[in-house]
């Protein structure tokens, strides 16, 4: 490889490097676990102990610091921790919370009923609007309040 090509190539590196910075989210924001297994560490960095370790797929999380290739999250329970930033997606996820909730036809409380999804059932979310979010569970797809889960 002649020097050129080596200059090319840093050259890319430090042009890509910096837009993708800037293309990060603003603090806070939502995103969900992308893998089978995540751990949350105490510090940003392999070497701090674990505080948490995430066997959820999906999970959704709200990111409220960055450093480096590591972002701080906060779970559904409150809890706060660092996690690489490869483990995480920005596919917008939420969990149910309080009691079994139902999901409706429509973004409506008269709306028929097409679900009852239970407290902690975790689905992917879309077109959020006056407090109602479009809440998918495996296909199964139904309108919620968005008073009822945690991730919108």
């Amino acid at each position: 490889m002649t020097s050129r090509h080596l200059a090319a190539i840093f050259l890319s590196i430090a042009v890509v490097g910096p837009a993708a910075a800037q293309s990060d989210p603003e603090l806070p924001y939502w995103a969900s676990i992308s893998v089978d297994e995540a751990r949350m560490r105490k510090g940003p960095s392999q070497d701090v102990p674990v505080i948490w370790e995430y066997r959820r797929k999906d999970l959704p999380v709200r990111v409220v610091a960055r450093f480096e290739t590591w972002r701080k999250i906060e779970d559904p329970d409150g809890t706060q921790g660092w996690m690489a930033a490869r483990l995480l997606s920005r596919t917008r996820t939420a969990i149910v919370t309080g009691d079994i909730r139902p999901l409706r036809e429509a973004a409506s409380t008269s709306s028929a009923i097409l679900y009852r999804a239970e407290p902690g059932v975790v689905g992917k979310i879309s077109d959020c609007a006056n407090g109602w979010c479009q809440f998918d569970v495996k296909g199964r797809r139904g309108w919620i309040e968005t008073d009822h889960i945690w991730g919108d």
